[in-house]
């Protein structure tokens, strides 16, 4: 039916757990991605929504299909757990899409797996609709995701804080291995299987590395090359991922689990979201600083394979860990100038930009709105500076930004149309995605439908979509998220 290549199962013996989805008593389709099937070339010609349920809710295995739990480990708010595992998820197989490309298909709430620690395995509809959300957005903003296929409720009822309707969803990923999954077996001293899955992430990811003379720690440099890529795109959209667990960072460089995310409203550079991250280890300004951390974890597993002598093989490591800053920068200032409307490198570009953000701080500056209206800018009008509390403290900074515009060529015109296309006018708003979800759990999908529609066209100006665009009226003060589980 569906062009399955289970390359993980086939040959990555104690990786995993053979692991059937459990069978929901009465799936029903809520939506699935008709342009993302295509693309990885899913026919779904004949199929009703009944069986289209039965297929994304795990009630049927496709054919091909053979259901596996990962194993991994990772620290969880900096304390390590030697097992942790596809708790809550089952994977399904890896599809290969018409161009060659290889992708894992996954039902995630599908159920109990043998690593889930006395959790149910289910899925609330909230937490299923926020990903399907803000994934699917992130994907329309260019950001490496993973991205939701399909969405299906269970007929359940599962117990949270309270009861809440079951759901599963359709995750696709070019791979779901972590970090976490190295630790797994650097923990266990097996060092035989740290190396057969360094060579299979490298295979599949990054095959170019195959021949080199240093796969393992090529192999350190393309995944920090990846995350510092990843992470300057989310801190130009003001994203919070909220639970950079080393379990929730891909080898791939796509963004994994969007439990306890949230966008910026207003500016802070230390804007927390998620309910269990007290202390702000994950909060908005330190995300590559955590980034780095997790990397630094990676490059312990892979010690033993890049040097027999430890002390060697940790300056070899030690050196490509201290490149991450510079490359995290050079990723970021892309991103900025493009966001600021600057086509070329300049010396002093990090100190303009990181003068922005300390301008910015305490303003009440909304991240979207200021970035979307700064083109406006270059049109003499100021709606930019209009947002802030004090527009005068805009001022200089804006000074300086001229200065460094007119050391460039650049037609206004072009400026105007690259800063249009780099800055969304809609994002997830924590707010809309909040009132989406409650809509739903009363059994109103019309808001999901309408805020999906509008986050996958981000860059468009609809008057229906005005709503969107327009910040909460307090800022997003006092917002929280919760992971889900």
């Amino acid at each position: 039916m569906w062009a399955f290549d289970n390359s993980y199962y086939r040959h990555m013996d104690g990786f995993h757990v053979p692991t059937r989805p459990d069978v929901p008593p009465e799936p029903r389709l809520i939506r699935i991605n008709r342009p993302l099937a295509s693309e990885m070339g899913l026919s779904l010609d004949g199929l009703d929504n009944g069986q289209l349920a039965a297929l994304f809710s795990g009630e049927m295995i496709p054919e091909g299909a053979e259901p596996l739990a990962q194993a991994y480990a990772g620290h969880q708010f900096g304390t390590f757990v030697p097992q942790l595992g596809d708790g809550r998820a089952v994977m399904l197989g890896e599809i290969i899409t018409p161009d060659g490309r290889r992708f894992d298909m996954q039902l995630k709430g599908a159920g109990r797996t043998p690593f889930s620690r006395g959790g149910d395995g289910k899925a609330a509809l909230g937490p299923v609709l926020r990903e399907y959300l803000v994934s699917e957005a992130m994907a329309a903003l260019g950001v490496p995701t993973t991205r939701a296929l399909a969405a299906t409720l269970t007929g359940e009822t599962i117990l949270r804080d309270r009861p809440l309707t079951g759901a599963v969803l359709c995750r696709i990923a070019a791979s779901h291995i972590r970090v976490g999954t190295f630790q797994y077996f650097i923990a266990r001293g097996d060092t035989d299987r740290l190396r057969q899955l360094s060579d299979h992430v490298i295979a599949r990811h990054y095959p170019a590395l195959v021949e080199t003379a240093a796969p393992y720690e090529a192999l350190l440099e393309a995944v920090v090359e990846a995350q510092a890529a990843l992470v300057a795109r989310w801190m130009g959209l003001g994203f919070v991922h909220g639970v950079m667990n080393t379990d929730n960072m891909t080898v791939s460089g796509e963004t994994i689990d969007y439990g306890p995310c949230a966008f910026l409203d207003a500016y802070a550079g230390q804007a927390k979201f998620s309910s269990i991250d007290q202390n702000g280890r994950y909060a908005f300004g330190a995300q590559p600083h955590m980034a780095l951390w997790n990397l630094t974890r990676l490059a312990e597993c892979l010690l033993p394979l890049i040097d027999a002598d430890e002390e060697a093989a940790i300056a070899r490591v030690t050196a490509i860990l201290n490149r991450f800053p510079e490359r995290f920068n050079w990723h970021w200032l892309a991103v900025m100038r493009a966001k600021t409307g600057l086509f070329e490198e300049r010396e002093g570009d990090l100190a303009l930009m990181q003068g922005l953000f300390a301008v910015m701080e305490g303003q009440g500056v909304d991240f979207t709105c200021f970035f979307r209206t700064l083109a406006s800018d270059l049109a003499g009008e100021e709606q930019a500076r209009d947002q802030f509390m004090d527009p005068t403290a805009f001022d200089p900074w804006r000074v300086q930004w001229a200065a460094r515009m007119a050391t460039e060529e650049g037609r206004v015109a072009e400026r105007i149309t690259l800063m249009n296309a780099t800055n969304p006018r809609i994002i997830p708003r924590n707010h809309n995605v909040e009132a989406a979800l409650e809509a739903a759990y009363a059994g109103d999908f019309t808001p999901f439908e309408a805020l999906l529609e509008a986050v996958t066209h981000p860059f468009d100006t609809r008057p229906e979509w005005e709503n969107y665009a327009t910040p909460p009226d307090d800022g997003g003060a006092g917002y929280v998220t919760f992971c889900g589980t």
